[in-house]
């Protein structure tokens, strides 16, 4: 793949989800361009993630797997619709020759793509996790020590980019810029002068309690005189966090599509969110986040840059990864006092 065939050049990403996974690996989508700046790219994402995608402008081509809603399908006997829009699927996905392609994800529903892509080089972490490995013929290391964002970078330095710096960019979407604008100007809010609050994960050991939200926010509205907007796919369930506010807590949830979101957290003057897809969607967008961590590793999941701030108990059994636990007590020990003082703090350094 020399300069000379740049022109020619066909690559492919394949990253399907989730959220957090598919904004870590703009910064390596950033440095193939610069890279390969006459190729073509195309990247294979799932639903859930697409809106990251669609339209970036270091993309030629997006390809929308809907693996999810096609498995829910045929549970259910329902076998035309997927079938057809599997083939459709197969079909977009071998149009081109990838001279390149790119599994950075390293489970078994990448590698199936990877296979199915009949790539030439077909590149990825030197792992048989879900027998991923089994489809590449080109192999990394993969280090578990570095940041998830570093860790992806480490196949474009591989294919000899020098990473000189390190690009979050998303799509510009003009249509979510007006209705972020319109929502608040609904609710009276200017740039900078509220804070979000993302209450959302999908694993239950990163969940905080409902009544230490509210009591931040509380903390927040009647001592900083900030206005707090609650964020998250689910209206009802932030229903219950400001209901049980003394004051008032706007709840957007189930309001903003994941472009608006970006959007809205532009606007914040601080995120404050778990471990979650929202968190790595503020630290893109360059919001200061405060998240709350317990099972999980800040050093390789964090939100990535400079001005976050991370808070956690430090427990010795943190981290230890498990989406189920009995006490849950790294998460619980955290204090909403605790919490309040950090948001405190940087409004007074500005």
């Amino acid at each position: 793949m020399d300069n000379e065939r740049q022109n020619q050049v066909n690559i492919l990403i394949v990253k399907l989800s989730a959220i957090g996974d598919v904004i870590h690996t703009l910064p390596s989508l950033a440095a193939l361009r610069k890279l390969y700046p006459d190729a073509c790219i195309t990247w294979v994402v799932e639903e859930a993630a697409a809106e990251l995608v669609n339209n970036h402008p270091y993309l030629n081509e997006v390809i929308i797997s809907q693996r999810k809603s096609w498995a829910k399908d045929l549970q259910n006997c329902q076998i035309r619709r997927p079938l057809r829009e599997i083939r459709s699927f197969l079909k977009e996905l071998r149009k081109r020759p990838y001279d390149l392609v790119i599994d950075f994800h390293g489970l078994l529903k990448s590698s199936v793509i990877v296979f199915l892509s009949r790539g030439k080089r077909k590149l990825g972490y030197d792992s048989l996790q879900e027998l991923s490995g089994l489809f590449l013929n080109e192999k990394i290391p993969e280090d578990m020590n570095k940041h998830a964002v570093d860790r992806y970078l480490d196949f474009p330095r591989y294919l000899g980019a020098k990473i000189d710096n390190v690009e979050f960019i998303l799509p510009q979407n003009n249509d979510a810029e007006a209705e972020v604008q319109l929502l608040m100007g609904k609710y009276k809010l200017d740039d900078k002068k509220f804070i979000a609050i993302n209450p959302i994960a999908y694993w239950e050991t990163k969940l905080w309690d409902d009544g230490n939200f509210a009591r931040l926010a509380d903390l927040i509205k009647e001592n900083l005189k900030m206005n707090v907007v609650f964020t998250g796919s689910e209206k009802e369930s932030i229903e219950k966090i400001t209901s049980g506010m003394v004051t008032y807590g706007i709840n957007f949830g189930g309001q903003t599509s994941l472009s608006e979101l970006a959007y809205l957290y532009k606007k914040a003057r601080f995120v404050i969110t778990t471990d979650s897809g929202p968190m790595h969607l503020a630290a893109a967008v360059g919001t200061p986040v405060i998240a709350l961590f317990g099972p999980t590793d800040p050093a390789r999941t964090g939100p990535y840059g400079e001005g976050h701030t991370i808070v956690r108990t430090q427990l010795p059994c943190s981290p230890c990864f498990l989406k189920k636990c009995a006490t849950r007590k790294c998460m619980k020990e955290i204090l909403p006092e605790q919490v309040f003082a950090v948001v405190e703090n940087k409004l007074t350094k500005g």
